[in-house]
């Protein structure tokens, strides 16, 4: 397959759909055809996947977080082999390939765990217990959603959670910080409350969907969560609006993410609410400035 681009979508079959028949899983689609091809080789029956990462260095090598743990491919899904973390079928919700050093690779779990590995997946440990406060109160266990390294501060490692804010390690992972509670602060005002499936209105600010770092914004960390985008300039002590809604009707923040071709180029995708047909995906080439 050399050469050829591919499109890769996981799918959590269970997850707010009616449906038959076996649409969980992992897809690809080579880039200028129409069908999407199901991967199956050495997944487990059953496993509904929620992340899908490609090897920054190595395009061939996909990793793939699932509901029965984490797996890797060495030929684009052609096969995979579950890979050896301390709990087997772990949950896996996000995966990392660190940018400075390929072969460091960590995974974000729920109930809220992340696992290091330094070897590209061979070998696999669990970091330090956040021991974050159970603010919110799901119906569901609270997830690593997504993670983040600052590539001018390669130790410096973010997570965002749904529903419980983010956190951050300078230290590769060997310990956690909380970053939430100037989150929180914003719900001193009635437009950042929101209240689905709690107990509380500081659900919205804590239901994190995604993070970004960026080589052109030293130390900044951006956040999309279910309120919108937000902006921290100090390493996730403050938090700033960005005020998506200046430049979208869409604010629910789904993902954000730095193009891997330029730093000061930002991606997000918007949405109307939790439950919706309709979306949207902006570009900021300011860093976020601008969409």
């Amino acid at each position: 397959m050399a050469g050829t681009t591919h499109v890769y979508a996981g799918v959590a079959a269970t997850v707010g759909m009616e449906h038959s028949g076996t649409l969980g899983g992992v897809f690809r689609l080579e880039a200028g055809d129409k069908k999407w091809q199901q991967l199956k080789s050495g997944l487990a029956d059953g496993a509904e996947v929620h992340a899908v990462t490609v090897h920054p260095k190595d395009t061939d090598t996909i990793f793939v977080g699932s509901t029965k743990g984490l797996y890797r491919s060495a030929n684009r899904g052609d096969k995979f082999e579950r890979l050896p973390l301390p709990d087997a079928e772990a949950d896996i919700w996000s995966v990392l390939v660190h940018p400075k050093d390929p072969r460091r690779i960590y995974a974000g779990a729920s109930p809220i765990a992340v696992y290091r590995s330094d070897d590209g997946g061979e070998h696999w440990k669990k970091t330090a217990d956040p021991g974050l406060p159970n603010r919110v109160h799901m119906a569901f266990a609270c997830r690593v959603m997504r993670l983040d390294v600052d590539p001018n501060s390669p130790d410096d490692i973010y997570a965002t959670m749904e529903a419980n804010g983010a956190m951050r390690s300078r230290n590769a992972g060997e310990s956690w910080e909380d970053c939430t509670a100037d989150l929180i602060r914003f719900c001193e005002e009635p437009k950042y409350r929101s209240r689905i499936g709690s107990q509380t209105e500081i659900e919205g600010m804590l239901d994190g969907h995604a993070l970004a770092c960026s080589a052109a914004a030293p130390d900044t960390v951006f956040l999309a969560n279910r309120m919108g985008l937000f902006r921290s300039a100090d390493k996730g002590e403050h938090w700033e609006d960005m005020e998506i809604g200046r430049f979208s009707p869409l604010t629910y923040g789904r993902d954000i993410r730095t193009s891997p071709h330029d730093p000061k180029v930002l991606y997000a995708a918007l949405s109307p609410a939790a439950r919706s047909t309709d979306g949207s995906i902006y570009k900021s080439e300011d860093v976020g400035k601008t969409w």
